[in-house]
């Protein structure tokens, strides 16, 4: 059995061409990285390290090999023969690898292959809905048809957490990854076509939504608010970060926000979702990771946009009748450090700008009112602290209000 996993840094070799391969798949990984493409093809395998505070251990990952994605002509060819497929390139990078996608469809059409599922491994809403508009630019009618019946393109929810691979953590080996060792893959059920294939620790589940709004609000989310503060305050690491009191009740009760607002929304089990929080809170202290707030918190662009983990999140949350006071919290450190690394002037009329520009929030939002309102403390430099106690009083007026 032949897999293709479009993309070989981090989360494809660490996550997902590991389970590919531990499924019985013979990997081949499609990357522009010279580097990565020819130890890939020289070693024919690749170590994955898996570290937490209870020490470290490596596993191999082999056979596998490396087609460089400019050489449209192999890159397609491998998709033609693939029984699977997956991408972990990072959303801004699909549209450049549409036409050879495509063109293995079309390769793969020609030859009578049967079908292929690509599961989509980006942190993404509606990533299905991105992909498949790329692709099709680049097919005729006929082609469109075939790609209607026979591509499944599954969106999946990537929770293993994978830093920055520094030096350190390489030991010698450029190809090796470190990673925690959470490895489930929720994948959307209803999108593949034909058999599901098995792919070890792959959860097909229907509907699929639950599972990315839960990746993206509680895990994406929490996590971007950690780092946010954690950069407040000079932290260098996510695990120093959650180590502060205030930011880790912060953290908590931005994701519990999340969390019942997902519940409702769902009509999903409340109990099972806050324990997923409170397992999530623990990995976020794995010192072991190295996992950085600037790594976290970074592109605050994508994280500020409408659907994303920050701007998204409310809006649910204020949908279903739950007053988000923490993810305004930490979506106004988000507005900090956009403008901090635009290197514009801090201020509430540049705040005003990023919330009505990037995220898509106009004057009349109540969120708008909300994250300006935290985002004034930060211009006054006010301790975590009083960020927490001014969640907290937000919090109590809202309840009050309700009551």
């Amino acid at each position: 059995m032949k897999a293709v996993m479009y993309g070989g840094g981090n989360i494809g070799r660490g996550f997902i061409g590991l389970l590919f391969s531990q499924s019985g798949y013979e990997v081949t990984f499609v990357d522009v990285v010279d580097s990565v493409v020819e130890s890939l093809n020289r070693e024919k395998r690749y170590p994955v390290r898996y570290v937490s505070t209870k020490g470290k251990e490596d596993i191999f990952v082999g056979p596998v090999a490396a087609v460089h994605g400019n050489n449209r002509e192999q890159v397609a060819q491998s998709i033609a023969e693939a029984d699977v497929m997956a991408t972990a390139v990072g959303v801004r990078v699909l549209k450049f690898i549409a036409p050879n996608i495509a063109e293995g469809i079309r390769r793969r059409m020609q030859t009578g292959g049967k079908p292929l599922n690509i599961i989509i491994c980006e942190n993404l809403i509606d990533a299905d809905k991105l992909l498949a508009s790329l692709i099709k630019e680049q097919l005729s009618e006929d082609e469109k048809t075939w790609f209607e019946d026979n591509i499944g393109l599954v969106e999946a929810s990537i929770g293993r957490m994978v830093p920055v691979q520094t030096e350190d953590m390489k030991e010698g080996d450029p190809l090796r990854v470190c990673v925690e060792r959470y490895g489930f893959l929720p994948v959307d059920q209803a999108a593949f076509k034909g058999e599901i294939p098995s792919i070890k620790n792959m959860v097909p589940h229907i509907p699929f939504g639950f599972y990315i709004e839960r990746k993206l609000y509680v895990h994406n989310m929490g996590h971007a608010v950690c780092a946010y503060l954690g950069d407040y305050l000079g932290k260098e690491f996510i695990y120093q970060a959650i180590d502060d009191s205030d930011i880790q009740y912060i953290v908590e009760n931005a994701m519990l926000e999340s969390a019942r607002a997902i519940a409702k929304q769902y009509h999903a089990d409340l109990d099972s979702i806050f324990l997923h929080t409170q397992d999530l809170l623990a990995r976020f202290t794995n010192k072991a990771l190295g996992d950085t707030c600037a790594r976290v918190g970074g592109d605050p662009t994508r994280k500020l946009s409408a659907k994303d983990r920050l701007i998204g999140s409310s809006g649910l949350c204020m949908e279903q009748g739950i007053y988000p006071a923490y993810i305004f919290l930490g979506t106004a450190g988000a507005v900090y450090q956009y403008l901090k690394e635009a290197g514009k002037e801090q201020g509430m009329e540049n705040a005003a700008f990023v919330l009505r520009e990037v995220s898509k929030l106009d004057e009349t939002d109540g969120r708008t009112k909300g994250i300006l309102a935290f985002y004034e403390k930060y211009l006054k430099g006010a301790s975590v602290k009083e960020l927490k106690q001014m969640a907290q009083q937000m919090e109590a007026e809202q309840l009050g209000n309700i009551v």
